[in-house]
């Protein structure tokens, strides 16, 4: 096990970087450019094809080292291989966490506590396989025997957010005409407006829930249940119509789900590291089995690359090092997610589940608590959009935001020169939080419009940008099934690393509990045609009670 977490700030490693700290303090970026030529090719790597230029950080030759010091003192190769070989790496529950098992080819054996895990992936992806060939084919229909148009998954957090990205970073890859549509949220609003875009008759229904108890879930598929049997359908059709992936397969079956539609899921595998196992069949379905593969694909090759590659060299090390650098050294809180492609719009939303949710600790894995951060706040947008909204924080705001700008080489759309637009407005955000803008170079530009003294020197501090906010620039070829793969499994090794510096149990989330089980019980309250006369705090009470009687109660 690492050292406590009193032992790392008082390390001679951590100690190191704040030293390293300090004499960056007053040093701009732009003049360790300036300093050095070759800057930009000595901080560029690449792994699993995706390609990283960090040079824009406040970063020297010296510091890096120092970050890779620390990564190991802290053991983080050792910690890497116990995560890849299954060992027990969620502390608090006693299980393995091996998300990377289930993009694993096949070809190495992989067998955890007496279980063959390798055989049970495999033989899930046939079935899967098997069940995306019948309803792509139209030899699996509807109870009316007419072929699905519409596929409705029903899940929440990591059974919602990873499958919405990929099935909307992968659209150029559709190979069906079927049309996905996801619910979430409980507010009925949602699954109101999709049950009232689609057909009962052609629409597939996937209930996405390990334990499928999850409220959210659970209770929008027994809407979607009653629609179905009152829109002509009924328990015999909901067997062909509603499929299951959960490890509860006798509730699944008590809902109505045939046994054979339910596919599994396993305690070794957390819903934010869940998208690569049955959980993505909603992608499959709509980009066809032969590309999901090659979305495994890709993940695989970052795992292989985050196994094999030298800490210095290593995409998601450095990556995550360059976290830990700002986090606890310089003062940041948040940190930017800043696509720009349109198909990746939604990647903010599903980094924000898996880095909160695995780095959101206020206690190390020996449940001391922590004298240092964790986590920052995970924000972001799609590409030029957030030009013209909240860049103007990090331009000119007084908080340090490091981010990370993610563009492909090419587009799947290639219009007039928009792709050209968009990638020069991507350098240019990224240099122009780079380098700023002085107060002489902001006199300088309005004297050259004519501007008077007074107006210059009543206007130049408004136009002051001050620089020096670090970026790393993530690239690939094209937005292909093996890229967006290498992409997020790159974030889910980037997250892992960062919990073993910091010394967390990066696959529990016990505080999402405590919310949903308050929830569960102020539940009855709203409903009870009679207030019960229990008290929580006066809040709770007071909004309690103009719920019902808004609503009549």
């Amino acid at each position: 096990m690492p050292s406590s977490h009193s032992g790392l700030t008082a390390s001679p490693e951590w100690q190191a970087l704040l030293a390293h700290r300090d004499s960056l303090q007053n040093r701009p970026m732009k003049a360790l450019f300036a300093d050095d030529p070759e800057r930009a090719n000595r901080y560029f790597i690449n792994g699993a094809g995706l390609s990283l230029d960090f040079s824009r950080n406040r970063l020297t030759d010296e510091v890096l080292t120092a970050l890779m010091d620390l990564a190991r003192s802290r053991k983080l190769e050792d910690r890497r291989a116990a995560l890849l070989r299954g060992d027990k790496v969620n502390i608090t529950e006693g299980r393995p966490a091996l998300h990377t098992a289930l993009r694993n080819p096949g070809t190495d054996t992989l067998v955890v506590d007496g279980q063959n895990v390798t055989a049970e992936v495999s033989a899930t992806l046939a079935s899967m396989e098997a069940f995306v060939e019948d309803v792509l084919s139209q030899s699996r229909t509807g109870f009316t025997g007419k072929a699905f148009s519409d596929v409705v998954s029903i899940g929440i957090g990591g059974s919602f957010l990873g499958p919405k990205l990929v099935t909307e970073a992968l659209h150029p890859y559709r190979e069906s005409g079927l049309r996905c549509h996801y619910v979430a949220n409980i507010d009925g609003t949602e699954i109101s407006e999709t049950l009232a875009k689609i057909d009962p008759e052609t629409t597939l229904f996937l209930v996405q829930s390990k334990s499928f108890s999850t409220r959210e879930t659970l209770e929008n598929s027994k809407v979607a249940r009653k629609w179905f049997i009152e829109h002509g359908g009924n328990d015999q059709a909901v067997a062909s119509h509603f499929m299951a992936v959960t490890a509860n397969k006798a509730a699944a079956q008590k809902f109505g789900i045939d046994p054979s539609n339910v596919f599994p899921m396993w305690d070794w595998v957390g819903g934010r590291y869940s998208l690569w196992s049955a959980i993505g069949l909603p992608v499959a379905l709509t980009i066809g089995m032969d590309n999901f593969r090659r979305l495994l694909a890709g993940a695989h090759a970052m795992d292989t690359h985050f196994c094999d590659a030298p800490l210095e060299k290593n995409l998601p090390v450095v990556m995550a090092m360059l976290g830990i650098w700002y986090s606890n050294f310089w003062g940041a809180e948040t940190h930017a997610i800043l696509p720009y492609d349109h198909y990746l719009r939604n990647l903010p939303d599903h980094l924000q589940q898996l880095d909160m949710e695995s780095s959101g600790k206020r206690v190390d894995q020996q449940g001391k608590p922590l004298t240092y951060h964790s986590g920052p706040v995970i924000w972001g947008g799609v590409g030029a959009n957030g030009q013209h909204a909240y860049h103007q924080l990090i331009h000119q705001g007084t908080r340090l935001v490091p981010a990370d700008f993610i563009i492909p080489l090419q587009t799947h759309n290639p219009v007039a020169t928009h792709h050209a637009d968009l990638f020069a407005n991507c350098l240019g955000q990224s240099r122009a939080m780079m380098i700023g803008k002085t107060l002489e170079e902001a006199k300088a530009e309005l004297a050259s419009s004519g501007m008077t003294d007074a107006d210059i020197n009543r206007l130049a501090p408004h136009k002051v940008i001050p620089g020096n906010q670090p970026s790393n620039t993530l690239m690939m070829r094209k937005v292909t099934p093996e890229a967006v793969g290498a992409l997020i499994a790159l974030y889910e090794h980037r997250t892992y690393v960062q919990g073993v510096i910091w010394d967390l149990d990066s696959f529990d989330q016990w505080g999402v509990e405590l919310g949903k089980k308050l929830g569960e019980n102020i539940l009855p309250r709203l409903l009870k045609p009679k207030d019960s006369g229990e008290t929580s705090d006066s809040a709770t009470d007071n909004l309690i009670a103009l719920f019902r009687s808004a609503n009549g109660l």
